[in-house]
């Protein structure tokens, strides 16, 4: 057998038994690596690779290591689960490295990182003085965890005692031209009502590269030609305009009015609905 048609049977043979072992191992072996899997990964793949290219005359040999070494690996990971000392030892712990915005030098020379790596941490986090930092934690995957002090903490909703409106996952209804059924019935729309969506805004399935339904029932599209412009749903902020202009005109109509039982009937429901507009207005902000 020719030299290159061994090596291609070999390929596709260890692209199997690589891709079976990873799917075994999880997910982490293609994200963050602790020590023991990533050198476990090279080991299994300097194994692949001699044995691919045939400097490792027997296949079998081969695969009983990579098997070998994926066992290992899986064994230690279970360990992991149910020892946290087990975890600890072989993931390792995270370390303090900055508290009440100083920096913890002997910290810092323990997990070896320099004052530019850690800068460089940082500033991947938008932070750009040590200062600022209430406690940063040096995780055992090599990210950094920071809890900024009080005062320098972004505002949120919370802070500003304001109600905004619950987001759900929107779901992707159109892709690539075609409707995706399982998820327009998730959506609770029906192929009809899509079909009117796109009439509304003159087009085509074909021409849409991907349609969504968001958590207020309103269809946004992405279409293949990036010059026409789309316009956004209003279907929220006419409501909301709608509702603030039968306000004005209830205020308007008791001031207008020369009977006091229709000024104090007008007053009344101004008010409620002013109330009304008040709770909606979270969610029918475009």
């Amino acid at each position: 057998m020719p030299g290159w048609i061994d090596i291609i049977i070999r390929s596709f043979i260890f692209m199997i038994i690589l891709f079976l072992v990873t799917k075994m191992l999880g997910k982490k072996q293609i994200s963050e690596l602790s020590f023991l899997e990533y050198v476990s990964g090279i080991t299994i793949g300097s194994i692949a690779g001699e044995a691919i290219t045939g400097l490792e005359e027997s296949m079998i040999n081969g695969a009983v290591g990579i098997f070998f070494f994926g066992g290992l690996t899986f064994l230690v990971d279970v360990f992991s689960l149910k020892s946290k000392s087990f975890r600890d030892i072989v993931e390792g712990r995270g370390a303090v490295i900055i508290k009440d915005g100083k920096i913890l030098e002997d910290n810092l020379k323990k997990e070896k990182y320099t004052i530019d790596e850690l800068s460089a941490l940082l500033r991947q986090k938008n932070i750009f003085r040590t200062a600022d930092v209430e406690f940063a934690v040096l995780e055992p995957r090599g990210n950094l965890s920071v809890l900024l002090k009080k005062e320098n903490q972004p505002l949120t909703p919370k802070d500003l005692n304001l109600k905004t409106a619950n987001e759900k996952e929107p779901q992707t209804v159109i892709m690539d031209g075609s409707i995706l059924n399982e998820a327009l019935r998730a959506s609770g729309k029906s192929k009809g009502w899509l079909e009117t969506e796109l009439e509304k805004m003159n087009l085509s399935l074909p021409n849409v590269f991907m349609g969504q339904v968001n958590s207020y029932g309103e269809l946004t599209v992405d279409i293949y030609d990036d010059k026409i412009k789309v316009p956004s749903p209003q279907q929220r902020p006419l409501l909301l305009a709608t509702l603030k202009k039968c306000h004005a005109d209830m205020m308007s109509f008791s001031l207008q009015t020369q009977s006091q039982e229709a000024k104090t009937m007008f007053q009344k429901n101004g008010e409620k609905l002013e109330e009304t507009i008040k709770k909606l207005s979270p969610y029918l902000k475009g």
